[in-house]
């Protein structure tokens, strides 16, 4: 650094482009642990010292509308990311294929994914919503993943096409729904009218009412009723899910969640992952 580039430190003056170029060599010479932050504060000046050029260039209004326009596509480019990465990990871990009618067995086979999966897939774009994926496939209509069943509410009647598999004894060997064959009967409430079917023994019951060409599925009500509990700290909130253990006693699950409505979401998608078997059939009381 010569003495005229010193002065001008000391002085607080701005450098001139030239003498702020030449720092890069400089950077360059550190040694590594120092050049990397160095470099990062280097380059941010660059950007400060060309903003600085555009402003007084009088060319500032259409070069934040720009900026803004950049920011906003980069945030979409990287939300895109983070939700296609959810999605291939969710069919990798968990083994099914949004658009196609076909599953792989968890860790085997990765599928072979083309433009229309992206496209029609039900996985992906629940995940695009903002929604968290279930960890076991939901039932399929017509091949599709019936995500609106398992979420719909305990009121909503769905008619569908059904028929009871019986073998030579008359006993029930299984259930098809919307083309679908892997519905378990659970209960047989009627003899030929009504059921109580469950998808692969995971997520809701439901009620299977047959008469004569008409179907219809209705969800139960939950079965079991858990406690959310929340508590204020320091002006932050936070929840938990009471849960009973193996050992009687009531163990506190704590939850991601900043709201009611979150930590309901947060306690579903925990009872999906460790009891898959009651998920869709809890409710929750809220205490504060």
């Amino acid at each position: 650094m010569d003495n005229t580039m010193s002065e001008e430190i000391a002085c607080g003056e701005p450098l001139d482009a030239e003498d702020l170029l030449a720092f890069s060599e400089r950077i360059n010479a550190l040694p590594p642990a120092e050049a990397e932050w160095v470099g990062r504060l280097y380059q941010e000046c660059l950007r400060a010292r060309m903003h600085e050029a555009e402003l007084l260039s009088g060319g500032a209004i259409a070069t934040q509308d720009t900026c803004s326009r950049a920011g906003q596509f980069d945030e979409q480019l990287a939300q895109v990311a983070l939700d296609a990465a959810e999605w291939l990990k969710t069919l990798w871990d968990v083994g099914y294929m949004g658009a196609g009618s076909f599953r792989s067995q968890p860790r085997s086979a990765f599928p072979l994914i083309e433009l229309e999966d992206v496209l029609k897939s039900a996985l992906f774009a629940r995940i695009r919503e903002g929604k968290r994926p279930l960890p076991f496939p939901p039932p399929t209509r017509h091949g599709l993943p019936w995500h609106s069943l398992v979420e719909c509410g305990k009121d909503a009647t769905h008619d569908v096409d059904a028929e009871i598999v019986r073998d030579d004894q008359g006993e029930i060997a299984g259930v098809i729904i919307e083309a679908c064959a892997d519905w378990r009967v659970v209960e047989e409430v009627a003899r030929d009218r009504e059921y109580i079917v469950q998808h692969r023994g995971q997520g809701p019951l439901y009620r299977l009412s047959m008469d004569f060409m008409l179907a219809t599925l209705r969800r139960e009500p939950p079965r079991w009723t858990r406690v959310i509990r929340v508590q204020e700290r320091g002006g932050f909130r936070s929840f938990t899910l009471e849960w009973p253990g193996e050992d009687g006693r009531i163990h506190s699950e704590s939850l991601r969640a900043a709201t009611w409505d979150r930590a309901e979401s947060e306690a579903d998608f925990w009872i999906a992952t460790k009891f898959p078997e009651m998920y869709g059939q809890v409710s929750f009381e809220r205490v504060e």
